[in-house]
């Protein structure tokens, strides 16, 4: 039995279903039982799959795409200033002005807005699109008196895109419902200049675009400087990590480090992880609105877990294992099992017995049905943070192997309901790790709001690395000036 039950719960367990009604249970929960060795596997096939994913001439058909993010260092503590974060991937969009302050080592969000965008806008013109964010931004300077500042922004922008450059990322596609014209293949850093030049009442610095997992990495990073890898679990799945730039063969430059972005929500949509799927995750596939797309992410994230129990906890009803028999309207109905029913499931199990969610799928139950419904919680939910733990140790023994270091000590900053909100998944998972990596010493961290302060953040260490490299050129002017009999100005010295 691979669950994570209390001592108390699994007596209680074994005298309301005994002999061959917990047999049969249990088969059905096997199925999501992986096993140490499983786990390695899966872990060292998504190491082999970075691999592929990081080559020049596989990226192409790697399923984890390894994007690079052009994001070259993490917080080293010196950053400080002002800066804007332009937070777009939904129905509404936020701006925010954040202080990062070197003296207390702390990124602080000064004041945010959170404005609309009109469901017509949503597929309207790329012009109507950016024209309304830039009047956002105009109204936010104004409302913080910030007009006459021109301060650099981070913009986290939440479609799938090539990155080009830090400040250059074409859109590939709309999802979540937007379908503006004139924006796909288009540069979006260039058409939100365009919109706010086509205003001319204000400017902006340096613009640097941000992945949200990228930003809880770096929001993170300020608090803890050895933090180098970020993770989200929530309603989807996503982590990135500083890789070398040695193993980065699509981006030219040997030296240093550049953030990668896995989308190893991808993982296993070439099948490599088809021996782990149950005949409840390819029903889940293929009722998504993608199928065959994101297979690793349909298996541990929150948009799909719940969906997974549901469809459990039918197969059990049918086959008169469960609510002896009686189905409803509401369990036959697809998503009606929402994710955040399993942590209210796994929490809060009365001393009586009484579960309010079972209630609410009108279904009727007993005592020994609604530990039945705990224990499809817990393996699906088990699962999950197991899944998430193996590929998550696969980037760090990925990273500890290409440092050339006996041992790796850093820190992960995650985000994300589902670690958040689950009462068991965050110490599962960290169990898990320790297991998977047992050369590595991980230290989680939790965010404070990745996709704001973090996208703020990127910004500040682009320029943090943009004035080193000024300072650095200027210096070298300096010596070669010196060298050829030129002498400079006290000014040009006292900015070397």
């Amino acid at each position: 039995m691979c669950l994570r039950l209390n001592e108390g719960l699994s007596v209680i367990f074994i005298v309301c279903v005994e002999g061959h009604l917990k047999t049969i249970v249990q088969a059905y929960l096997d199925l999501f039982c992986l096993s140490q060795e499983k786990l390695r596997q899966v872990s060292g096939q998504l190491k082999k799959d970075m691999v592929r994913g990081l080559g020049k001439h596989t990226h192409h058909k790697a399923p984890v795409k390894m994007l690079p993010s052009f994001v070259r260092a993490t917080p080293d503590g010196t950053e400080k200033g002002d800066f804007l974060a332009l937070d777009l991937g939904g129905t509404n969009f936020r701006v925010l002005h954040v202080r990062v302050v070197e003296d207390l080592q702390k990124v602080l969000k000064m004041d945010s807005q959170i404005c609309a965008i009109p469901k017509e806008m949503m597929l309207g013109t790329g012009q109507q699109l950016f024209d309304h964010i830039a009047k956002c931004l105009s109204d936010f300077l104004v409302s913080q008196d910030l007009k006459g500042q021109t301060l650099p922004l981070g913009f986290t922008f939440s479609f799938p895109c090539e990155q080009k450059e830090i400040d250059k990322s074409i859109l590939i596609r709309w999802t979540k419902g937007f379908n503006c014209s004139g924006v796909e293949g288009e540069d979006v850093v260039k058409l939100l200049k365009e919109a706010i030049h086509r205003r001319g009442d204000f400017d902006i610095g340096s613009v640097a675009m941000v992945n949200d997992t990228v930003g809880t990495m770096m929001s993170c990073g300020y608090r803890d400087q050895s933090c180098e890898i970020g993770m989200i679990i929530g309603t989807g799945t996503n982590a990135c990590y500083m890789e070398e730039m040695k193993n980065v063969k699509r981006v030219e430059g040997e030296d240093g480090r550049m953030c990668i972005n896995t989308e190893w929500g991808g993982f296993g949509d070439d099948g490599s992880l088809r021996g782990i799927q149950t005949e409840f995750d390819l029903e889940v596939d293929k009722t998504s609105i993608n199928p065959g797309v994101h297979t690793f992410e349909k298996m541990i994230s929150g948009m799909y877990l719940g969906e997974i129990v549901r469809l459990l906890l039918l197969k059990l009803t049918e086959d008169k294992l469960l609510f002896e028999g009686q189905t409803s309207e509401t369990l036959r109905t697809p998503e009606s099992f929402l994710t955040k029913f399993i942590s209210e499931v796994e929490d809060e199990l009365s001393e009586e017995g009484k579960q309010p969610i079972l209630s609410q799928l009108n279904l009727k139950w007993n005592e020994v049905d609604a530990h039945v419904v705990r224990l499809v919680c817990d393996t699906v939910s088990s699962r999950s943070a197991r899944l998430c733990a193996a590929a998550l140790a696969a980037i760090a023994n990925h990273m500890r192997v290409s440092r050339k270091l006996d041992r790796l000590k850093t820190t992960v900053g995650v985000d994300g309901t589902v670690y958040r909100k689950h009462p068991n998944f965050s110490e599962e998972l960290q169990e898990t790790v320790r297991l998977l990596a047992p050369k590595c010493d991980i230290t989680f961290l939790v965010s404070e709001d990745g996709s704001g302060k973090g996208a703020a953040m990127v910004t500040a260490v682009a320029q943090r690395l943009s004035d080193g490299y000024c300072h650095l050129t200027l210096h070298h002017h300096f010596i070669l000036n010196s060298l050829m009999g030129y002498t400079f100005s006290y000014f040009d010295c006292y900015y070397i």
